[in-house]
C-alpha cells in the first residue's frame, strides 16, 4: 500500500537523522574526554614538578590520587591509566605539526579516540608519531587499522623512497599524492593474504586471493584507489594479452596496471608491462586524464636491472616487492636512519 511506502521512506529518513546524531554525540563526548585526560596529564605534571625528587614523588601523587579517584569515579582512573595520561600531555605538550597548525581554529586539537592515542604515545619516534596520527584523523582509520598499518612499517617504507625533504613533509603533513611516485610503496605487505612464504603457490593464486581480499588489498595500495577489473583482454593484430589487475587513483586522475610476478623480475617483464600501459594511454585513457601508471609486484627484484632498462625520466612504470608476512620493523627503521644521516 503507497502508506506503508510512505512510513518505510520516513522511517529510514529519521533512522538515519539518529544513527547521524548518535555519532555526533559520540564523537563529542571522547573529544572531552580525551581533552580531559590531557588536561589531567598536565595537572599531574605540574604537581610532581614541586617534588624534590621527582621520579619517587610523582609515584606517590599517582597513587594516591588513583585511590581517591577510582572511590569516586570508577576503575579508569587506575595507576596505570593515570600514568598513561601524564604520559599523554608530555608528549602532545609540545606536538607541533602543519596539521595541527591548521587544526587552531577548531575546538579540538585532538580528532582522535582515546585508543588511538593509547597506541601513539607508545611511538618513541616523533616523526612517525606524527605521520600516524595525521593518517589516523585524516583517514577515519580505525584502531585496528592504525595497529596494522604501524605494525607493516607504512611510514619507514612511504621515508624510503623519498629524500629528506620529502620524508619531513611526511611526518609533518602525512602522505599527499600529487604524482605517480608518491602512491609506490616498496615493499607492499600482503599479509592478509595467507600465504605462506614458504609454500609454493602460481601468479593465478596469488592474484585470486587478492580478488578475494580486494578490500584489505585496497587499503594497502593507498589512497584513491579503485578496483576496475582483472584479467582485462587487450587486443591487436590479431594477438590477445591479459592485465592481471586495473585499478583507477581518482587523486592522480589516472589508471594503474599491476601485473603480478612470482619468480624473478626479467627485462622482459618490465617491457611487457610496458606495452600495457602505451596501450592504455593511446586508446583508453581519455585526454584529460593523466598518463597511466604500471606497477610491477614480484618477490624479488634487482634493482639495477630496472634502473639500467627503465628511462631515466620514467614517471609510469615501477617495480615493487611484496611480502605475505609482516616486515621486520627494525631493519626498515636502520635502513631509514641510514638514509637520513
Amino acid at each position: 500500500m503507497k502508506s506503508d511506502i510512505q512510513i518505510d521512506t520516513l522511517y529510514k529518513k529519521i533512522a538515519d537523522l539518529l544513527l547521524q546524531s548518535k555519532q555526533s554525540v559520540i564523537r563529542t563526548i571522547n573529544y572531552a574526554m580525551v581533552h580531559t585526560y590531557f588536561e589531567i596529564g598536565r595537572m599531574i605534571v605540574e604537581e610532581e614538578q614541586q617534588g624534590k625528587e621527582r621520579a619517587e614523588y610523582g609515584k606517590q601523587v599517582i597513587k594516591g590520587l588513583s585511590q581517591r579517584l577510582q572511590k569516586e569515579f570508577g576503575k579508569g582512573f587506575s595507576v596505570d591509566n593515570l600514568e598513561n595520561m601524564r604520559r599523554f600531555y608530555l608528549v602532545y605538550s609540545n606536538s607541533e605539526t602543519v596539521f595541527r597548525k591548521s587544526e587552531e581554529n577548531t575546538n579540538s586539537l585532538f580528532k582522535l579516540s582515546w585508543s588511538h592515542y593509547l597506541m601513539l604515545i607508545r611511538m618513541d619516534d616523533a616523526a612517525e608519531r606524527s605521520f600516524y596520527e595525521i593518517e589516523s584523523a585524516q583517514n577515519n582509520w580505525s584502531v585496528r587499522e592504525l595497529k596494522r598499518n604501524y605494525d607493516t612499517a607504512l611510514y619507514q617504507r612511504l621515508a624510503l623512497s623519498r629524500d629528506k625533504e620529502a620524508v619531513r613533509k611526511l611526518a609533518m603533513q602525512g602522505q599527499i599524492v600529487t604524482k605517480s611516485e608518491d602512491a609506490i610503496k616498496d615493499p607492499y605487505i600482503l599479509e592478509f593474504l595467507g600465504l605462506q612464504t614458504q609454500h609454493s603457490y602460481s601468479e593465478t593464486e596469488l592474484e585470486q586471493a587478492i580478488i578475494d581480499k580486494i578490500q584489505h588489498f585496497l587499503k594497502e595500495l593507498g589512497k584513491g584507489f579503485m578496483f576496475v577489473n582483472r584479467q582485462e583482454r587487450i587486443s591487436f593484430d590479431e594477438r590477445h594479452f591479459y592485465i592481471d589487475l586495473v585499478f583507477y587513483n581518482r587523486l592522480l586522475r589516472c589508471f594503474v596496471l599491476i601485473d603480478l610476478k612470482i619468480g624473478d623480475l626479467k627485462h622482459q617483464d618490465l617491457g611487457q608491462l610496458q606495452m600495457y600501459v602505451n596501450y592504455y594511454d593511446r586508446f583508453v585513457k581519455l585526454p584529460e586524464e593523466n598518463k597511466t601508471v604500471g606497477i610491477i609486484l614480484c618477490r624479488d627484484k634487482s634493482d639495477t636491472l630496472v634502473e639500467i632498462t627503465l628511462p631515466e625520466d620514467n614517471d609510469q612504470i615501477f617495480a615493487s616487492r611484496y611480502q605475505t608476512v609482516l616486515p621486520n620493523k627494525e631493519d626498515l627503521k636502520k635502513l631509514l636512519d641510514d638514509k637520513t644521516l
